[in-house]
Parts: C-alpha cells; structure tokens; sequence
C-alpha cells in the first residue's frame, strides 16, 4: 500500500520517525530489508517502516543502495550504538535516586541480602539497597551520611488502642503508683488541676504494685470533686468509679451484674466502684462521646509518640467502638493530616456492617486499611477474667466467657465466608483452644488463605502450641507482658501453666508466624522495650535476671522480625513491607546503637534517632 508522505507524517506509529530537518536519505528497514533512497531532506528512523513513500505523484521504491556493504555495517552500528546510548541516558535517569542514606548498618529482613550500607529511595519506594550506590547518585539526590548507624525496616505494632493512647498522654498517670497513698495523691492533684466537672478517665493502674488490695470508690471521693471518675486498670478489663460515676450510670446496690461481667461487693452487700469487662458497658455508656475535634488531637498525639519510637504502622483494634476510630483516621487522612500507616479493625459482633462498607468504600489503601475484625473470647489474668479450664490459685473461678460462645462461632464463620479478617481476643488456655476449633471449622468449610490471628495468645494448652502452625493462625503476642505480669503471675496460676506463658520459643520452633505488639495503652508504645522483653524475660521489678521462664526467651533477630516482617504478613502487606529491599515501600528507622551487637539487657536504653514513613522523614531525635 502507497501512502502519501503527510499521511504519514500523521500516521500514530511513525510520526515521531519523521524529520524535515536534515539531508540524510538513507533508511535502514527492520532484518534485512535495504536502504530505501528517498527525497533529499526527508529522514525516516522508524525501523519496521514497510510502506512505499509517495511524494510529489512519484514512487519511491527500495532500491540497494551502490554503497558498499561495509559503509552499510558501518551505519547500522552507529545507529544502534547510538540507540542503545539514548536509551540508557533515560534509564539512568530515572534511576536517579531522591535520597541515598549511606555509610549505615543496615539489618535488611531480606534473606538474600541481609545486611548492607547504603539505601536510595526514589519517591516513597526503595530504589536500591546495597553497597554500590554511586549510580543512583544525581545532580539533585540528597546524601545522609548515618555515620554507622544502624538502620531497621519501621517496626509495626499489632495490636494498639491508639485514640486513647492518645487521650492516655495528658491524661491522669496511676501507672506509677505503687503504694494505695500515692494511688489516692495522683488522683487528687490531677482533679484539683481541673477546675470544671469534666470526666476522669485513663489512669492505667496495678494494684499488684501495691500488694493486691483492689482500689474503692471510698478511696477517692473525697479528693475528686465535682468530677465522675472512672479509671482503667492497666489491662483495660477492670476499672474503679467513683460515687459520682455510678450515680450517673444508675447504678445501685440492686443493680444486676451484666453477662459477661463481674461488679465487686462490700461487706456491707454496696458496689464498691470495681467493675470488670462486661459490667464496665454499665457507666462507658454515659460518658459524654469525645468531639470530633477532641478525636483529631488524640490521633495527632498518638502519631507523634508512635513515630518517636520508630513505629510506621498501626494495627489498631479500637478505642471508641472501632467505628469512631475508623472514621477519626479517614477524616484526618482526607485532610493530609495522616503520616502513620494505620490497619483498622472494628467489632466482630459489626461484621455484616464492614461487609456493607468494604463493598462500598473498598478495603482502603497502604496508608489506611480496613477491612479486619477484633472479638473478645475472655477476660484478662490480672481481673481473674481469663477462661482457664482450671480455676485461679488466688480465686474460686475459672474467668469469663466475654462473648457468648455460639455469638463467636456464627460471627467467624459467616465474617469469613464473607471475605474479612478475622482477629479475636483469647488469653486463657482454654479460650485458646475454644477459638482455634472455630478457626480449624472455617478453614474446613472454606480453604483459604484467611490469616486468622489469635490476640494475645496468652496462656496455652500443651496441644494448641503445634496447631497454630498446622492451621496457619498467627499468634498476635506482646512481649511487654511477660515482664510485666512475670512479677505476680505466680499467684494466679501454677508452674505447670505458666511454663506455657507467653510461649515465643515454643512456638517459633514449630514455625508459627509469631507476630509482636504492645497493647498500648496497656503496655508501653515501645517496640524496643519490646524487644528487650522477648530476649531478656527480665521482670520489671529485676527479680529474674536471667529470665522468668529463660527456655522461652528468643533472638533479637527473631524478636525484630516479629516486630517488622512477621507482622507485615499478618496484615496482608508483605510484599510491601517488613523488609528493605528494591521495590518496598520506605519505611524505615535509624537507631543510635545497634542492638545485634550490644548486650541484651541495654536494648531498652536504645534511642530512634530517625522514623522514616513512605519515605518521608516524620521524626528526628533532637
């Protein structure tokens, strides 16, 4: 077929070979097609051309060229010297990297490469990952020079409840009180420092501080004022309430305990203010919702802490009923005001709710996600509300069943077959086994790559250990407790039990996908204190220093994988982070010492120096 030269000119697949603008005639076709001779001042580069040229009513046709074949080599060597020169002149810049960090250790979580000393990011993803760095250097690439630091892939935290860490910040801090006097003086000052009758809520107390002796409302009405009180025990299972707090929640001496719950009694047969898991509904109900101006501060005080101790992700199971939660990080996000990548969960009993929404709105994005469940099995080891199959040494009962046993099995089937993650909430041993029957049901039913996490996985039976690996459930742990609780666990259970406490190496060695967290606010927003948890099984009042079970204590590698790749999967996201390699998103974090090196007891004085989050630097230690 003929075409006319202008038609050419116009055709979408040649009209960039074109150029008037030289006296080149010659034409080099694709194999082994001759030079076509054409009008002087026409070029033609594009090398499949296979249409005749018309100009001017006359034909041009392929004709050998009366050059000899060496001129002929010698020209389509140049043109392809030429080409391949062009083409990785744009390669090159695009390989150009936005910042290199060099001169670092960095721990890469990539097997194939574990450990390099220099990174370049191009955007908020990780160009490279090596020694050689100089080829990614460009006119406009900014150098950090980490002066031997040691760099780690961001650490995500699995399991947080991040608005009232939030709220928790400037909120009264009984945490430190270690006698009933001071207990009572904390609380004391923070309300006489409030001159109005707002709430008082937080606190995130122990009584095991201070011998065992739970508080009363008798303790604190005196110094309170005008102000309802409710305040947390640490573990968020069991609060106190001043007189003030149960007379706005109508609460009575003939008031029914609700299911699920436990409400503490005097001699006298009056509530003493102690209410535990499900009783706490009770006065939660009528405290005044935070504004949505109030949720946004919370949040933005939380990402600050959260990134000064090299946290890049979030997965949060809720403070304000999840809902609230999940609505706090898209309004914030919608606003650019969201920096820390946040994986939401909402209520298990919501499930066909989240089924709507996903269908809606989708699953989100790698900076917030939702899309994932959280339920509730039992209590806690502190309230005595963990469901054992034996009773507690210190109290005739075996714990709570927080949620109805079928409520559980029909949620987490029906939330599956709907296509949800599914994370629930178990620390007895016998809550253990109870949801890892239903999650074996649900992969019967339905095979899968569901990722079922058990929360806490706290207290195990000898069998459930191997079945979290043969289901491919993940064990969703935090460290922190072990040290925390290893100081009077002893009076709660016995050492058969407790020797399945906390199990990290036990269940490691049977492969299970362990994965670590905090709890925050139960226990600290500190990954590295985490870690130090998980290596030294060191209690905190330093009665154990070689470990408090020392069989079960494992690796900083082990330990910061938990923190980094290991949960990155439990999210669904290991393709993207957990580890640094070419391609990942850039997360990441620089300490000012290396914890592979330095013993193991110190960890816990480590500094972050840097937090980096979709390859933005969010913090920087002054």
């Amino acid at each position: 077929m003929v075409k006319n030269i202008n038609q050419i000119r116009k055709d979408k697949l040649i009209r960039h070979a074109i150029s008037d603008n030289t006296d080149v005639i010659q034409f080099r076709c694709f194999l082994l097609m001759p030079y076509v001779r054409c009008k002087p001042g026409l070029k033609v580069r594009y090398r499949k051309l296979t249409h005749y040229i018309r100009d001017n009513h006359r034909i041009f046709k392929p004709v050998v060229c009366h050059q000899s074949i060496v001129e002929l080599m010698k020209r389509t060597f140049v043109c392809l010297s030429i080409s391949v020169i062009l083409l990785s002149c744009g390669q090159n810049k695009t390989n150009r990297a936005d910042k290199i960090y060099f001169n670092a250790r960095i721990w890469t979580g990539d097997s194939s490469n574990a450990w390099a000393n220099a990174m370049a990011i191009k955007g908020n993803e990780i160009l490279y990952v090596g020694k050689d760095f100089q080829s990614f250097k460009g006119t406009n690439t900014e150098m950090i020079d980490l002066g031997g630091k040691l760099m780690l892939p961001g650490f995500i935290d699995n399991h947080t409840h991040f608005l009232s860490g939030g709220y928790n910040l400037s909120s009264v801090d009984l945490r430190k009180a270690k006698t009933k006097q001071e207990f009572i003086s904390i609380l004391k000052d923070f309300c006489q420092q409030r001159n109005d009758d707002r709430w008082v809520l937080g606190g995130d107390w122990d009584h095991e501080a201070w011998g065992g002796e739970l508080p009363e409302r008798r303790w604190i009405d005196s110094v309170t004022g005008n102000h309802p009180v409710f305040v947390f025990r640490y573990d968020g299972h069991m609060a106190l309430a001043n007189s003030n707090a149960l007379k706005l929640a109508g609460i009575n001496r003939n008031t029914k305990v609700p299911a699920g719950g436990e409400m503490k009694k005097d001699g006298a047969g009056e509530y003493t203010g102690v209410l535990k898991d499900g009783a706490m509904d009770l006065v939660n109900k009528v405290i005044p919702d935070p504004s949505e101006k109030e949720l946004d501060e919370y949040l933005q005080a939380a990402m600050k802490h959260a990134f000064e101790n090299g946290v890049t992700q979030v997965h949060d199971v809720g403070s304000y009923g999840g809902w609230t939660d999940l609505a706090t990080y898209r309004r914030n996000y919608a606003n650019n005001k969201l920096d820390l990548r946040i994986y939401s969960f909402v209520p298990l009993s919501t499930w066909t709710r989240l089924d709507s929404f996903c269908k809606k709105e989708g699953k989100g994005d790698d900076m917030l996600r939702w899309g994932a469940l959280k339920g509730f099995m039992d209590g806690s080891l502190g309230s005595t509300t963990a469901w054992f199959y034996q009773p507690f040494l210190d109290a005739p009962t075996t714990g709570l069943n927080v949620t109805d046993t079928n409520d559980i099995r029909r949620w987490v089937l029906a939330a599956d077959s709907a296509g949800l993650h599914i994370a629930v909430h178990a620390i007895g041993d016998r809550a253990n086994d109870f949801i890892l029957d239903v999650y074996e049901e649900a992969e019967k039913r339905k095979p899968g790559d569901h990722r079922f996490r058990v929360e806490h996985a706290q207290h195990l039976s000898s069998q459930a250990i191997p079945r979290f690996d043969q289901l491919k459930v993940i064990p969703s742990m935090q460290p922190y407790h072990a040290i925390d609780d290893g100081r009077w666990a002893y009076k709660r259970l016995d050492d058969a039990r407790l020797k399945r406490t906390y199990a990290f190496k036990s269940l490691l060695d049977t492969k299970a996908m362990v994965t670590f967290g905090s709890d925050w606010t139960v226990a600290p927003l500190k990954p590295l204190e985490g870690i130090y948890a998980a290596v030294t099984r060191r209690t905190l009042d330093d009665k154990n220093p070689g470990g408090w079970y020392p069989e079960q204590k494992i690796s900083v590698e082990q330990a910061v994988r938990c923190y980094t790749a290991n949960n990155a999967y439990a999210g669904f996201q290991e393709n993207k982070l957990g580890s640094l390699r070419k391609g990942m998103l850039a997360d990441f974090i620089v300490l000012d010492q290396n914890i592979f090196e330095i013993a193991s007891e110190n960890i816990r004085d480590v500094k972050v120096l840097r937090t980096i989050v979709n390859g933005k630097q969010v913090y920087a230690r002054e």
